[in-house]
């Protein structure tokens, strides 16, 4: 490069600023090298201080062209993100300058003042000496037909009444009333750059000539020529012209279609307005194109005369080529003439085409991420881009149909003739991959915004291992009827959409085919060879947050294990949804244990994290049972949730019982150590070791001599999400899960034994039960109802067990003195409510009791006698989903419910039964009421019938 610079030093010590044997290499940056400064035409001078001064403003042009180029690939865009993304493939054009460096082609103004001292009598003087116009030999094309004509108009009517209603459409009667910051004249008109692309086409004087006679004056026009075989005729055109304000800027090479978004970025005006060789605007458009683009709507959008609706779905919910003939779901061109399709009103469409009107900051935004190609699609790319990064829209203007000059496109047949032309079978696939790129990677284009799709789950995964981790639980949505879910994989080098896919045992095409399925992000467009996590990050929370938009999923699954970075930009873009999209973790080892979550109905699954289950431990001087529970509790299954756990010691608790406690490790959430300075005895113990902070605070009171099963977590979380939190379910009687399936009827006095897979075989052995029957030995308890027990036990506690009022027939609960489930048990039978109990071959169970010597147990006042085998049970140790009818909870409706005494009861019979006996803290209608309380403080208030 020094070398470089050296050979350009002594050209300019020479007076010359061109090497007519150089020749420009295949890379983007070289353009900018050709830079050149403004038109203001010198004339010849022939004393030798006007050459040295021409000389000397030729060196300095050069330096500024390398100072630009460093300029332009070293600028970061401002967006409006939390991570910073980085231009890496920009940059690492920039960082080969080296090899980058070509000596400029077409020479500018001041180094062409020193050749016209040579060649001044050669030049042509006028526009008319050198102008050609181009030829168009064949009228407008209108189509005969019927069908397509039919199609093309529903499909146009269909977005705009849609847009109409969401987002609203003017007229350009209307638009142009709208308040704009800028004017036409005094300080608010605006700086307007002008760059017309040039390639082939003879439309440069018409493009010219319509831009000296705008309304509104332009502030620069640029005059691109890269690689174009017209390159001399094109500059001797500006050159006539004869304007300080219009510079001709050159490249011997072809730097295609982001070249002259490139040479955007270089402006200082307000607005830029970029516009190909087949577009020759109206005399209004830039008064009419700054008016809008002032607008508060408008500020933020990119504007234009031509655009393309991308296709929609298919009734085969595939997407079509946006090239198929006859076709509704191909998308619309607009406006479309040959269909008799005018912009009347102003519409939003997923790209422009040959010309684009934007702020100059917007134009970065189309080079944060690298193009899917460089050979074509840079319209789609910047609205994709623009939308993604800057939520942006891309809008087709309207026009008065009776007045040219507010066409952008005075001569439209030159445009259609490029829209219609471009048929090559490889360019219609490149497009067609590039714009399935975008949708699948969370661009929200019209058919999108039009038809929101409605999902269960999208999964995401980082990695291939997190794939294959993930596979069950997908496979298992996607199997269930009435169940969608997609994947989301981060592509590249992180996880290959290829390698996924054999992950999940689906062909390698499902990364091809233009279906929903497989989503890959690929990434590494961003990232590059950086080493910062912050274009990754950027990349997965900008796709997913469009992902999220398009198919409004009820969960967004990953595993918990996953990269600390990924997982808040994952989290980040689910709270960007308005829908409510619930974002989950579930623990690696889990996954394949919570395949009941595709069961629940969609309506729950939002209300994943909603419930806080808390453990609440019951604790004195039994270290052993206790680190027995301990550790069960240490092995089972968790589902990322936030558990928190807390001790509950009376005032006599052992020195062992502290050590084991304080040394314990938790997890999954806090730990909290509660220790009474007086005794209390169990039946406070029991009671006031937890109270509801919320609705959704569940407690689960565990005593020290119980043991719980691996799958005591998954059996709450699914009761939960299948009975309480599902609003198509209404069972207010329900206040508690029970992990324990009793083996006795334990309220009768001969306390029969009994068998609930035995009594309940006509229906379903294993079918789960509710039972007016709370369990004291594991279960959670519903926040409402226990705020209630609270009230109610208050207003009922005697320690005079013949004192109480409530005695229920044939119970032999009525004598029971030192007990807390005594007063629980006459509340649920006063007001009809009911536990769930699991149901499982050999009483199999989620927790069991060992029934080891305690403040209850073998007590000196307890006259009965306790076989330990008719309590214990043995622990479920494999998928509890395997024994469920149908492997999964029955319906709220279909479960059977027991009274206090086992017998088959409905849920209105169980409340009959408790306001007949009439014995609650209010007086209510023995036959047709129940007392209801308040659901936030547990008082009671009124009678309610039933």
């Amino acid at each position: 490069m020094l070398e470089d610079i050296e050979s350009s030093t002594q050209l300019c010590k020479m007076g010359f600023g061109r090497n007519s044997t150089s020749r420009s290499g295949d890379y983007l940056e070289g353009m900018l090298n050709d830079y050149v400064g403004g038109r203001n035409k010198l004339k010849a001078q022939k004393s030798v201080a006007t050459t040295k001064f021409v000389a000397a403003l030729t060196c300095l042009q050069f330096f500024f062209a390398v100072y630009a180029t460093f300029l332009l690939y070293y600028m970061g865009p401002s967006i409006d993100l939390r991570t910073k993304p980085e231009f890496t493939w920009a940059t690492k054009i920039a960082q080969q300058w080296k090899q980058l460096m070509i000596t400029p082609h077409v020479i500018g103004h001041y180094q062409e003042a020193a050749s016209s001292l040579i060649k001044e009598d050669l030049l042509p003087t006028t526009p008319s000496q050198v102008c050609e116009n181009e030829k168009i030999d064949f009228m407008q094309k209108k189509s005969n037909d019927v069908q397509m004509i039919k199609i093309k108009r529903e499909l146009y009517d269909e977005v705009l009444n849609f847009q109409s209603k969401t987002i609203g459409t003017e007229t350009l009667q209307e638009l142009m009333a709208m308040k704009s910051k800028w004017d036409l004249k005094g300080p608010k008109r605006p700086k307007i750059t002008v760059l017309l692309n040039h390639f082939k086409r003879k439309t440069l004087c018409a493009q010219l000539d319509s831009l000296l006679q705008q309304t509104l004056p332009f502030h620069h026009v640029w005059v691109l020529s890269f690689g174009s075989p017209n390159e001399v005729s094109l500059k001797r055109i500006v050159d006539t012209y004869n304007d300080s304000r219009i510079s001709f800027i050159s490249s011997s090479y072809d730097f295609k279609y982001y070249g002259r978004f490139q040479m955007a970025l270089q402006t200082e005006a307000d607005l830029v307005y970029v516009v190909d060789d087949d577009m020759i605007p109206g005399r209004k458009m830039l008064q009419i194109l700054s008016h809008v683009a002032g607008t508060d709507k408008y500020k933020n959008s990119v504007l234009g005369s031509i655009g393309r609706i991308l296709p929609f779905r298919q009734k085969d919910f595939t997407f079509p080529s946006y090239r198929k003939f006859r076709s509704k779901e191909a998308g619309l061109y607009l406006p479309d003439p040959a269909y008799d399709i005018t912009v009347d009103k102003i519409v939003q469409v997923d790209f422009l085409s040959s010309s684009w009107f934007l702020s100059a900051d917007l134009v970065k935004t189309l080079f944060i991420e690298t193009p899917f190609t460089f050979s074509t699609g840079e319209d789609l790319h910047l609205s994709y881009q623009l939308q993604k990064y800057k939520n942006a829209g891309s809008f087709v203007l309207p026009v008065d149909p009776k007045d040219k000059e507010t066409w952008g496109d005075s001569e439209h047949r030159l445009a259609y003739v490029s829209e219609t032309t471009v048929i090559f079978k490889d360019v219609v696939q490149v497009r067609d991959d590039q714009w399935w790129k975008a949708l699948s990677t969370g661009y929200v284009t019209q058919w999108a915004a039009m038809y929101p799709q409605k999902i269960d789950a999208l999964f995401y995964a980082h990695s291939v291992d997190e794939v294959k981790v993930l596979a069950p639980l997908l496979e298992k949505f996607r199997s269930t009827v009435g169940k969608k879910a997609y994947i989301v994989v981060s592509g590249g080098n992180y996880c290959p959409c290829e390698d996924a896919a054999r992950a999940l045992k689906w062909p390698a095409l499902v990364c091809k085919e233009r279906r929903f399925k497989i989503f890959d992000l690929a990434v590494e467009a961003l990232s590059g060879v950086s080493d910062s996590e912050a274009p990754v990050i950027h990349a997965v929370y900008t796709s997913l947050k469009g992902l999220i938009k398009i198919h409004n999923p009820s969960l967004v699954i990953s595993v918990a294990e996953i990269d600390p970075h990924v997982r808040k930009a994952l989290k980040m873009a689910s709270e960007t949804n308005s829908n409510g999209t619930t974002f989950v973790l579930l623990p690696s080892s889990s996954v394949s244990q919570v395949l009941w979550m595709a069961d629940l109905r969609s309506t729950a699954l939002p209300n994943w994290n909603r419930m806080r289950i808390s453990v609440n431990i019951i604790t004195q001087n039994r270290v052993n049972s206790l680190a027995r529970l301990l550790k069960s509790l240490s092995n089972a299954y968790y589902l990322g949730d936030e558990i928190p756990i807390t001790f509950n010691m009376d005032s006599k608790v052992d020195e062992a019982t502290i050590r084991l406690v304080g040394s314990f490790e938790w997890p999954h959430g806090t730990k909290t150590l509660r220790r009474r300075i007086v005794q209390g005895g169990l039946i406070r113990a029991v009671s006031e070791s937890w109270y509801p902070s919320s609705d959704d605070d569940f407690g689960l009171l565990l005593e020290d001599d119980i043991e719980v099963s691996p799958y005591y977590y998954l059996w709450i979380k699914y009761a939960l999400m299948a009975y309480h939190y599902d609003p198509q379910v209404s069972l207010p009687e329900l206040s508690s899960i029970s992990l324990y399936t009793p083996k006795l009827v334990e309220v009768v006095k001969e306390r029969p034994k009994w068998n609930a897979t035995e009594f309940f075989k006509h229906i379903h052995p294993n079918t789960p039960y509710l039972h007016q029957l709370p369990c004291s030995w594991g279960a959670v308890f519903f926040p409402k109802h226990w705020r209630e027990f609270y009230v109610y036990m208050n207003m009922r506690f005697t320690e005079d067990a013949k004192a109480n009022p409530v005695q229920i027939p044939k119970s032999r609960t009525n004598g029971w003195q030192a007990s807390w489930k005594k007063f629980l048990i006459d509340m649920m039978y006063l007001r009809g409510y009911v536990s769930l109990y699991p149901n499982f071959p050999q009483q199999a169970s989620f927790s069991t009791n060992h029934m080891e010597p305690g403040a209850h147990i073998s007590a000196k006042d307890n006259v009965v006698k306790h076989n330990k085998r008719d309590f214990e049970v043995p622990l479920m140790k494999e998928d509890f989903r395997n024994f469920l009818p149908a492997m999964k909870m029955p319906p709220a409706p279909r479960l059977p419910s027991l009274n206090l005494f086992n017998q088959p009861v409905s849920l209105k019979g169980l409340k009959a039964a408790g306001a007949k006996l009439g014995q609650d803290v209010l007086r209510c209608d023995n036959a047709t009421e129940v007392v209801a309380v308040d659901k936030d403080t547990g008082l009671p208030h009124t009678c309610s019938k039933f």
